[in-house]
């Protein structure tokens, strides 16, 4: 694991017991930060990844929210700042799937991938830029997709999020930059996670057909990259998608 020296400073997670959100929490302490995280409905999980944070000295913050409630959400980072006083880091990973083709999803499976992927994504922003922008400062890294990039059959809701999340990137990257707060993102290919362990091996087979370098990516390589993007090394990048997909996109 690389350093990126994030020392002192406080972030938030948004999903973060699980896969990529986890790993991203965890990375961010092992480079000195104090993380606080949200969940959205195991405990148990939030609990153990506290007492992981707090077993490397570091200051873990369990918040249970529905990333889609603006309300929520507002209240989450809220509570946030009053106990670390400030907030320099967000990382909006908070994700769904509900993948269907077109013709057959319903509405409810559109509405509610657009509202936990892209909605949340808007909620923690504005509410984190408010105080970013008193501190002038911040790093706000959203967690989108490659396929958000070229697309992919059967997944238009989710697609359709994860391409917002870019454009929106872009958009508050724009906005907000002169006031010393940088809005990138990160686009991950397959990866490892709970979401890929259910694929039998005939579509593993499929995806790695597609992917140059014939594997798909650990948590740890897309944390790495969110850790960059939230250090004084990225300080000078505003905008910007970073894919880290394997040559998926190229």
């Amino acid at each position: 694991m690389i350093n990126y020296m994030l020392d002192g400073k406080k972030a938030l997670v948004t999903g973060g017991t699980r896969g990529i959100g986890r790993e991203i929490v965890l990375a961010m302490a092992r480079c000195g930060a104090d993380v606080a995280f949200t969940y959205r409905s195991s405990r148990e999980h939030a609990d153990s990844l506290v007492a992981e944070l707090e077993s490397m000295g570091r200051i873990g913050l369990a918040l249970q929210s529905d990333a889609a409630d603006s309300a929520g959400s507002a209240a989450a980072v809220q509570t946030v700042i009053e106990r670390f006083t400030r907030l320099d880091i967000l990382v909006n990973n908070a994700g769904i799937t509900k993948d269907n083709l077109l013709m057959r999803m319903s509405e409810d499976e559109w509405d509610d991938v657009i509202a936990t992927n892209l909605k949340s994504v808007f909620n923690f922003t504005k509410a984190a830029s408010r105080q970013m922008m008193s501190q002038r400062a911040g790093k706000i890294v959203n967690i989108t997709s490659v396929v958000g990039v070229i697309g992919n059959a059967g997944q238009s809701n989710y697609v359709a999020s994860k391409a917002g999340v870019i454009g929106f990137t872009k958009s508050i990257a724009k906005e907000l930059s002169s006031r010393n707060i940088q809005v990138n993102g990160v686009a991950p290919g397959f990866v490892d996670t709970d979401m890929t362990h259910g694929l039998n091996d005939k579509q593993k087979e499929a995806i790695l057909s597609v992917i140059p370098m014939k594997r798909t990516a650990q948590p740890a390589e897309i944390a790495e990259v969110v850790c960059f993007l939230a250090s004084s090394g990225a300080n000078y990048m505003t905008g910007q998608i970073l894919c880290v997909d394997g040559g998926m996109a190229m």
